[in-house]
């Protein structure tokens, strides 16, 4: 420290210091931060070890390194086709729902309380497939018995069906997903390997495919409902027998925006015009 410099001047100095925000000493000298890094260029008679003296990394013992694994997803294509296999074995509905409840290869059924495969009428004109049982359809094992299900039971009274007589219904999970989330693409290949035949052993004169994800899934389409509602395409059976098939709201959409109830009535009315093309009515 210079001497001659007082003591009242040198504490003056370190409070503007402090408060310009000068709290901290690194060197004598500044630093250049925009001037390029320069780095020390090897002469020729700077001596190198020859690549064979360069010792090698030390190993680390096979018992002392981690386990490194690839995850193993649930549901594998393995079980697809393990579904396909079964579902093509079953030459009757009553074969496919045994098959059904038998079956272990969906983790959906870990988490549910009941298989829900069915009600109605097998082999009545209209087949409904929806999506995945709710809470009220996991406890009693039945499709559409909770508040979307009562409703769609009153819309099919007004045009004269009932599920007692003129119905099948199914959907395309036979399991609900925890929670009611939106099923997976697995669970979805999964169960639907069993629906396909499920749909080809009913052989229904109409297939009513209730909401996007079983219109999505029946059909094979990334196509959205708002796109395939009201609109009559085709479901052809292992033998070629071609199915007319209408998608159309799920009614728990309908119950969260009530008015789109009048395009699934237009839908209603249309499948009950079709059936009576086909004089089934």
């Amino acid at each position: 420290m210079n001497p001659s410099i007082a003591s009242d001047d040198l504490g003056s100095l370190l409070k503007w210091y402090i408060d310009q925000g000068l709290d901290e000493t690194i060197g004598e000298e500044a630093v250049d931060r925009f001037t390029p890094p320069s780095y020390p260029v090897a002469s020729a008679s700077t001596p190198s070890l020859p690549r064979a003296q360069i010792p090698p990394p030390p190993r680390v013992p096979s018992s002392a390194a981690p386990a490194i694994r690839s995850p193993v997803p649930i549901e594998s294509p393995q079980l697809v086709e393990d579904a396909r296999e079964q579902a093509r074995r079953c030459s009757s509905i009553a074969e496919l729902e045994a098959a059904v409840r038998a079956f272990e290869g969906c983790a959906l059924k870990r988490t549910a309380k009941t298989t829900v495969f069915a009600d109605g009428v097998a082999g009545a004109p209209v087949m409904i497939v929806g999506e995945a049982p709710g809470a009220d359809e996991d406890r009693l094992g039945k499709p559409f018995v909770g508040v979307s299900g009562q409703l769609m039971d009153r819309m099919f009274d007004a045009v004269g069906m009932s599920r007692g007589r003129d119905l099948y219904i199914t959907n395309i999970l036979f399991w609900r997903p925890p929670g009611n989330r939106t099923p997976t693409l697995a669970e979805q290949a999964i169960c639907m390997a069993f629906t396909r035949r499920h749909i080809d052993l009913a052989r229904p004169k109409a297939l009513l495919l209730a909401g996007g994800t079983a219109a999505k899934s029946v059909l094979d389409t990334t196509e959205g409902i708002m796109r395939l509602r009201g609109k009559w395409t085709s479901f052809t059976l292992d033998d070629g027998t071609v199915i007319p098939t209408l998608p159309t709201f799920h009614p728990a959409y309908l119950l969260r925006t009530p008015a789109s109830k009048r395009q699934s009535w237009s839908d209603l009315l249309a499948l009950d015009k079709k059936l009576r093309d086909l004089s089934l009515r």
